[in-house]
């Protein structure tokens, strides 16, 4: 009886410790798929900034095709695709997105975005037309305006450009589209006021120096503006400088332009040389 007891006990004491094992696997599966969430969303961070894009693009083909029904998994696919430039094939991961119940109006943005760098602007207006107004965003004016302008709706443009500015700590970017904006316009002068604001924001950003230099050329002025420059820099914004010259006609300004930037450069300048022996072919003929 004794013995039976003991066994009994034992039997109980087995039971328990193979409970207790079950209840260990499970709360340390539980531990290592939180850790592999965690760890699978630091990667998509880091697939969506820092990686390749294509090596991106793949890492979020193959994880959405085995998560299919993964909102974030869809959505970082989306968004690799335009960091590879391949925002025609982003169009049918977003429709696919937006149907989703965890979509949101950001995702509705997004998709408008890959649709303008689609070079479809309607259908970029309607998407961002089901946007509610509530959703006030930098990349939703920055769009807005830039669909605004598409349409020459220079008012509504300027309107969405001034909000949009108002809504990022980094507005040099968009100073120098609204900048673009006048220029395609002919408000020269307004122009070359905000690619100034876009300069001062960021001393580096060579493209709003370049459009600069072209609205001074278009009101005539071929003087540089004062503006930060590099050696470089200085040679390819005389170049510039000199085609707004023979464009306007003044064709005598614009070859000693032409001359001034191949001296400057500190290296062999094809681009000027090239238009210089041009232009001169084309006055002896």
């Amino acid at each position: 009886m004794r013995h039976i007891r003991i066994i009994s006990l034992c039997a109980v004491g087995i039971v328990a410790l193979a409970g207790c094992e079950k209840s260990g696997n499970s709360e340390v599966s539980r531990a290592f798929k939180d850790v592999n969430v965690v760890d699978e969303s630091n990667m998509s961070d880091i697939m969506l900034t820092v990686a390749d894009p294509n090596e991106a693009v793949s890492y979020f083909k193959r994880s959405s095709a085995e998560n299919p029904d993964r909102a974030d998994l869809q959505r970082g696919l989306a968004q690799s695709l335009v960091r590879a430039k391949r925002a025609s094939e982003a169009l049918p991961v977003y429709v696919k997105l937006l149907a989703h119940e965890d979509s949101t109006n950001e995702d509705r943005v997004n998709y408008a975005d890959a649709l303008i760098r689609a070079d479809q602007w309607p259908e970029a207006e309607a998407a961002l037309n089901k946007v509610p107004p509530t959703h006030e965003t930098f990349k939703r004016y920055r769009l807005e305006a830039m669909i605004a302008d598409s349409n020459k709706q220079w008012k509504k443009a300027d309107s969405f450009y001034e909000t949009a500015v108002g809504l990022t700590t980094k507005p040099s970017g968009v100073l120098n589209n609204w900048g673009y904006s006048k220029l395609a316009r002919g408000d020269y002068a307004g122009a070359e006021r905000l690619f100034g604001d876009a300069i001062r924001q960021d001393k580096s950003l060579f493209t709003a120096k370049n459009n600069m230099v072209l609205a001074r050329g278009a009101q005539g002025n071929y003087n540089l503006p004062v503006i930060p420059m590099n050696q470089t820099e200085r040679a390819e914004l005389l170049h510039t400088m000199a085609l707004a010259a023979i464009k306007r006609g003044d064709v005598e300004t614009g070859k000693g332009l032409l001359r001034e930037a191949v001296n400057t450069h500190p290296q062999h300048f094809e681009a000027a040389v090239r238009s210089l022996r041009a232009l001169e072919a084309n006055v002896t003929n």
